[in-house]
């Protein structure tokens, strides 16, 4: 079993940053990728991005370079960078990881974009 823990969401204006942050515990061996996904009100949960143990990255096309995601592997610790968000952004944020082909979901945080 994996528990992921993630921090780090809030209030921010329109054009501003966050940081959001996930920490992995209990059986944390081979930890295949760690992510983060998101839900809005009314849609379905999306993919944001997910970097593998190696270091390799993928992202949403619609972000369009405004994230980056970064991983500790040391400190088994995911991070995703937001710059220049949106009033779509908003959602509640969800820590991913994937392990010996078992996925596990954090309890998510609420990142709200307004003025």
């Amino acid at each position: 079993q994996v528990h992921l823990v993630e921090s780090g969401g809030g209030l921010v204006q329109p054009g501003g940053s966050l940081r959001v942050s996930c920490a992995a515990s209990g059986s944390i061996f081979s930890i295949d990728y760690m992510g983060w996904y998101r839900q809005a009100p009314g849609k379905e949960r999306e993919l944001v991005a997910y970097i593998t143990s190696g270091g390799t990255t993928k992202y949403a096309t619609s972000l369009k370079g405004r994230f980056t995601i970064s991983r500790d592997n040391a400190k088994n610790t995911v991070s995703l960078q937001m710059n220049s968000l949106e009033f779509e952004d908003t959602a509640v944020y969800y820590c991913n990881a994937a392990q010996a082909g078992s996925r596990y979901w954090g309890q998510g945080t609420q990142v709200t974009v307004s003025s």
